[in-house]
């Protein structure tokens, strides 16, 4: 039988072949093959666990070899295997074990029980595509691998129970993935769509006074378009933002996979939720660093942009995130995936994600907004306003101006819109988009835009008017029109009208001092 552990190491991520050779000397383990501290301290935790579980340690001299032999191994997670590779190879000819390959992951205690780990579903996804059907996992892991379709898993609490289970394959069982697999309970279908039960206390009727700015929300969860939101401290801005997870449909299982997988190898996986159907929503501090961001480390670990994968990226205060950090989004948001190069080693990550900043207008936040005085020097706005780079900016096709809500108006009894309402127009979009492209509107190609937002000669004229007057690129110009694409879906409607040409346009304006002075 041969034994396989995981080596977490960027999206991919390295299967290892575990070998035991019993040879005659001092009894001692040799553990060969670049292991790092935490596996060659395996040695002592491996010789109590087998010894407390009722099996004798060979007395011989062991040593075990982890191959590739190149490639640097580290964590607790090769525990179990390296104890079932040396209880195999004293087993020799008497061995009931079957002859095929096994997946083992586990973390030993001293008593023999086994401990959770990490990147269980993706070490179990590299597996199955190696060939490997069978693993054995920690018990309270059991469902992140049975969530991998065509694998049969075991769960162990402990050492006893994992060596049993080699000799029996009954005990191993897997599951069939369906588009109904892990749907959180109370969601709900609207137009064929499923979205997640409502969460308490972040719903849209929270929200007043602030039509424009849940419109483009709307409008940006139809078709996944990235939005800048900017206005004085206080206006609500970040309020209804942290509100727009609410308006995304649930994951596909093929969608939620890689999300999973993500999440697996940065170890967020919840044990109740081996599947992750809900879109992720990151909101990361001001005061993170590139690497935070992007990923890396020794392991080259996932960063925030590849967490939110099919999911949101939320930058609240974004111009008090560092110049490099933002810049760095330009190419993922372009590209959807970021690869990363530590120590020798490539790894590219998925990293589709929807980007929503929110802005103050100035450092002091007064900037053009009425009955108040801005404290700023006009170097220092221009400076605050250059951290958004044009390219940046190029790939954000909603921009809104958020104003301050007068005080006469916040006790009017004009009823707002309620989260219901908003996800019907956005289940609209979404139902029609998958249905004409099978992707959404925000990710269509230049050809891709062509056929399937058609203009009319006049509406075609009209907006290159608006580009010259504007002096927008070719990049804004396809983002007007996926934008006007999107508002068409919401409203199902098949043509693209002026109307719709129209609000797109108002979502476009150039940003900068002087539009927020305007807007103010």
């Amino acid at each position: 039988m041969q034994i396989f552990s995981f080596s977490p190491f960027g999206y991919e991520g390295t299967l290892v072949s575990v070998e035991v050779d019993l040879r005659r000397g001092i009894p001692a383990v040799d553990v060969v093959g670049l292991a790092d501290g935490a596996v060659k301290e395996s040695r002592e935790r491996m010789r109590a666990a087998i010894r407390n579980s009722g099996f004798e340690f060979p007395l011989e001299r062991v040593l075990i070899s982890l191959s590739p032999a190149d490639l640097k191994k580290e964590g607790a997670g090769f525990d179990l295997a390296l104890a079932l590779a040396v209880l195999n190879a004293s087993a020799g000819d008497s061995s009931l074990f079957e002859d095929e390959p096994i997946l083992v992951l586990g973390e030993l205690e001293l008593s023999g029980a086994i401990r959770p780990v990490r990147a269980v579903h993706a070490a179990a996804t590299t597996a199955f595509q190696a060939g490997i059907k069978k693993c054995i996992v920690p018990s309270q892991n059991i469902l992140e691998a049975r969530e991998v379709s065509g694998m049969e898993a075991f769960g162990a609490d402990s050492l006893h129970d994992a060596f049993c289970a080699l000799s029996n394959p009954e005990l191993f069982t897997g599951s069939q993935n369906t588009e109904d697999s892990w749907i959180p309970s109370g969601s709900e279908r609207i137009f064929d769509v499923l979205f997640p039960p409502e969460t308490p206390g972040l719903s849209f009727s929270d929200i007043r006074h602030q039509e424009r700015l849940v419109r483009a929300l709307q409008i940006a969860a139809a078709g996944a378009h990235n939005v800048l939101a900017f206005g004085p401290p206080g206006c609500g801005k970040t309020l209804a933002l942290q509100r727009f997870g609410e308006l995304l449909p649930l994951l596909s299982v093929e969608e939620a996979q890689s999300v999973t997988r993500i999440w697996s190898l940065a170890g967020l996986l919840s044990h109740g939720e081996p599947l992750l159907r809900i879109p992720p929503f990151r909101q990361p501090h001001q005061t993170a660093s590139i690497e935070g961001i992007c990923g890396g480390g020794t392991n080259c670990r996932p960063g925030e942009i590849s967490l939110s994968h099919n999911g949101v990226l939320f930058l609240d205060e974004a111009a008090e995130f560092k110049t490099s950090v933002l810049q760095m989004l330009r190419v993922p948001l372009e590209s959807a995936s970021i690869t990363l190069s530590r120590a020798g080693r490539t790894t590219t990550y998925p990293a589709r994600f929807q980007l929503l900043l929110a802005t103050n207008p100035c450092p002091c936040g007064n900037y053009g907004v009425a009955g108040k005085i801005c404290l700023c020097s006009a170097r220092s706005v221009e400076h605050y306003w250059r951290k958004f780079s044009g390219p940046l900016l190029d790939r954000v096709d909603i921009r809104v101006s958020v104003p301050t809500i007068a005080s006469e108006t916040v006790d009017s009894q004009k009823e707002p819109v309620s989260t219901r309402t908003l996800r019907e127009g956005v289940a609209r979009a979404v139902s029609i988009q998958r249905e004409r492209q099978q992707k959404r509107n925000a990710e269509l190609s230049v050809p891709e835009i062509a056929e399937f937002c058609p203009l009319s000669e006049n509406d075609r004229a009209f907006l290159d008017s608006v580009a010259f007057r504007e002096d927008l690129s070719l990049r804004a110009v396809s983002g007007i029109v996926k934008t006007a694409r999107t508002i068409a879906d919401i409203e199902g409607t098949q043509e693209i009208s002026r109307n719709h040409i129209e609000e797109a346009v108002s979502f476009r304006a150039n940003v900068g001092p002087l539009s927020v002075f305007a807007c103010a």
